[in-house]
């Protein structure tokens, strides 16, 4: 096996992430190494321009991206980051008084140089992105207008492409119009006077109209589609990425309630990019038409104008009635995929322990309930449509009888009745679809209740926050006077607990069941912050570490093992950075990877179910391991990392894990008295408080009721 000293080392940057970390530090608004690589979605790897606006954002920077001439720089545009040719980048920092540039360039060093501005001019593609630093009040305030709010200001991001809806809805409304008014002419003065020239002028004018109308309607649709596209980019993004940095504490819920909240921004979004939106931006035309009616049949108006607040009233009866159910439909929802999600997961154990009767009840309760409300909703629905349907087909024959009566008596001509009636049918049109409109606006609603309540819970990373970034950490993890207790517990797990571990030292945490020993490794790696008191990594409070930056400089091993689907390698290298295939062969064969995959045609590719479904406990907790190890932190934190291999394998990998790791510090959590033999040092914890802190040969120094208390945590 070839042997490599663990040397843990930042991945070298490309130049443009460089840059973009020496203009956040000079603007006072540093970015760490973490934020860099959570930010990258580039197919490679990479962080796009798209990556760095957002990231920038997200650290209290206003940033945008552009066009701009070098020449229309000046001294007050600084930083700026110039995008040259070959993918390269510079900072621009402005100008001296004989006019040469001031620029930071990675690949000639870390100080910022002057040159010529000829010689910028000739690699430079024209495209910058301009920073500014937001006002740290604002953000102290949470009011600041380059963050915003995770919903509105995506909207308000698109703001122009819905003013060009409402103003394509605007001209088709009034091109709408058309129709009617042809219809009356017709009737009016071509009809009785023959006038085929007229009625041949007329019918291209509305052949023109109608056509710009076909046009306008696209162009609308195009508009509601690309603001959606949009917005959906946007906010999607920041849902996700909420989900990826929520603090452990403010997770409420099962997995499949959480996963029932975040389906739900599919309905939020459906409701702003579908024929709905278009509903509701033609509602306010209403008024034109009736208007327009009352232009060419005088009382006729009073008809639709009656007609209107009738439906506008059935709708608002029913509001309160369809919020209660979508709430209510929301909740079973949660319920029922909840149980779906847990009924997956978890098969095997319902199988083995034919737990399929009570599972199938809570399903069966789930959908019940859920199918009560939901025909409540159509119910109340369906009777808002029918009441709507009622009244336009009741103002069309009203309508027709009242104008009778005003045709005869000279009040209004035949054509103008006609126009009305076509004018009534357009005007009441969009109340068509009010009663649905109601029943998405309240799921929209609704949806935006529960997906606001997930983005405002605590973030790991909350916008605007700094870090301390260091290039590397050598090990020294401390304890002090640790008060924890989980969220909604009374009673504490861990109770003023306080050691100190050396770089390079190896030490187990032993205890018995519910001690608190894997609350330790919890707090260790920032999962949960402490009640009280403070953990230290080299000294530094690890709340003021980028939660990125402290948990790649601690390779983990918790004891719930999680694998995705995909292959070996792609598990073994999904926390890595820019790991070389020799980094993957090396934590391979430490963590005993090598044994099983060497027998396989697909070797590390070999592609696994979700969970690692298919491998043995003990190559699930090897390529866990192996995982943990690739990037080589100064750090490892095992908790039971082989509680599920046989004897011989375990003692194999703890002979080749003490090769590797001569000066990583490790802490391990373990019952197993195997894993003693990579240790020098024990920590005894009982009921939340450290009983016992020496070396390891303690556990054979103590005799008689304290032996028999150390050897019953240890085994």
């Amino acid at each position: 096996m070839k042997q490599l000293t663990p040397a843990f080392a930042m991945p070298e940057l490309s130049c443009f992430e460089k840059c973009l970390m020496h203009a956040a530090a000079h603007l006072d608004c540093p970015i760490t190494f973490a934020g860099i690589l959570a930010a990258q979605t580039g197919s490679n790897g990479e962080l796009t321009i798209r990556d760095s606006l957002e990231l920038a954002r997200r650290v209290g920077i206003q940033a945008g991206y552009g066009r701009r001439a070098l020449s229309a720089f000046d001294n007050t545009l600084v930083p700026a980051l110039l995008i040259l040719e070959g993918g390269r980048s510079v900072v621009f920092h402005g100008r001296t008084s004989n006019g040469r540039v001031l620029i930071y360039d990675p690949e000639v060093g870390s100080e910022i140089g002057e040159i010529q501005q000829t010689v910028l001019s000739d690699v430079y593609t024209g495209f910058a992105i301009l920073l500014r630093r937001n006002h740290r009040e604002d953000l102290a305030t949470g009011s600041s207008s380059a963050s915003g709010h995770w919903f509105w200001s995506a909207m308000t991001a698109n703001r122009w492409s819905y003013t060009q809806v409402a103003l394509a809805a605007a001209l088709a409304n009034l091109l709408g119009l058309s129709t009617s008014v042809f219809i009356m002419v017709v009737y009016d003065r071509v009809l009785p006077n023959e006038a085929t020239e007229s009625l041949i002028a007329l019918t291209a004018g509305v052949g023109i109209a109608l056509l710009f109308d076909f046009v306008l309607k696209l162009l609308r649709a195009g508009f509601i589609d690309r603001a959606g596209q949009k917005a959906d980019i946007s906010m999607g993004r920041r849902v996700f990425d909420q989900v990826l940095n929520i603090r452990m504490k403010a997770r409420t819920g099962s997995t499949g309630a959480m996963a029932s909240t975040i389906r739900e921004f599919e309905t939020l979004r459906e409701f702003f990019t579908s024929a709905t939106l278009v509903a509701v931006v033609d509602l306010p035309f209403i008024a034109l038409f009736i208007f327009v009616i009352y232009l060419v049949g005088g009382p006729l108006a009073l008809v639709p104008a009656l007609a209107v607040p009738v439906v506008l009233l059935a709708g608002i009866i029913v509001q309160p009635i369809l919020s209660r159910l979508a709430e209510k439909s929301f909740i079973d929802g949660q319920s029922k995929q909840s149980v779906l999600v847990e009924t997956v997961t978890g098969l095997e154990t319902i199988k083995t322990t034919a737990a399929a009767r009570p599972m199938r009840s809570r399903w069966e309760a789930a959908i019940q309930l859920q199918s009560s409300h939901s025909a409540r909703s159509r119910a109340v629905t369906q009777f808002a449509l029918n009441l709507t349907g009622f009244t336009q087909q009741a103002a069309q024959v009203l309508i027709v009888f009242y104008g009778v009566f005003l045709v005869m008596d000279g009040q209004a001509s035949m054509g103008a009745l006609v126009a009305s009636v076509m004018l009534t049918g357009r005007a009441l049109a969009p109340l068509g679809q009010l009663a649905q409109t109601l029943t998405r606006v309240n799921q929209a609603r609704n949806a935006y209740q529960n997906l606001n309540a997930l983005m405002q819970a605590d973030s790991e990373r909350p916008e605007g926050r700094s870090w301390i970034s260091r290039d590397r950490f050598e090990g020294r993890l401390t304890f002090e006077n640790i008060q924890f207790a989980y969220p909604e517990k009374h009673d504490n797990v861990l109770s003023g607990v306080s050691f100190t571990i050396s770089p390079g030292e190896k030490v187990a945490i032993l205890g018995p069941i519910g001690s608190g020993k894997s609350t330790v490794a919890r707090l260790m790696l920032g999962l949960y912050d402490p009640d009280a008191g403070s953990v230290q990594l080299d000294g530094v409070d690890i709340r003021q570490i980028d939660p990125g930056d402290l948990r790649r400089n601690i390779g983990s091993v918790l004891q719930d093992i999680w694998l995705f689907s995909g292959s070996i390698r792609d598990n073994i290298k999904s926390g890595a950075i820019r790991p070389r295939d020799e980094d993957l062969i090396w934590a391979g064969q430490v963590a005993g990877v090598e044994d099983f995959v060497s027998r396989h045609p697909g070797g590390y590719d070999q592609n696994l179910a979700e969970r690692g479904e298919g491998l043995s406990g003990g190559q699930r907790q090897a390529i866990a391991l192996a995982r943990a190890l690739i990037d080589k932190p100064p750090v490892l934190l095992l908790d039971e990392p082989t509680s599920a291999m046989d004897v011989k394998t375990e003692a194999e990998v703890i002979q080749r894990l003490k090769k590797a790791t001569p000066d990583t510090t490790m802490l391990i959590v373990t019952h197993r008295t195997s894993l003693l033999e990579l240790v020098d040092r024990v920590i005894v914890i009982e009921g939340g408080k450290v009983r016992v802190d020496g070396p390891k040969s303690i556990l054979s120094q103590h005799s008689g009721k304290q032996r028999r208390h150390l050897n019953v945590a240890a085994s």
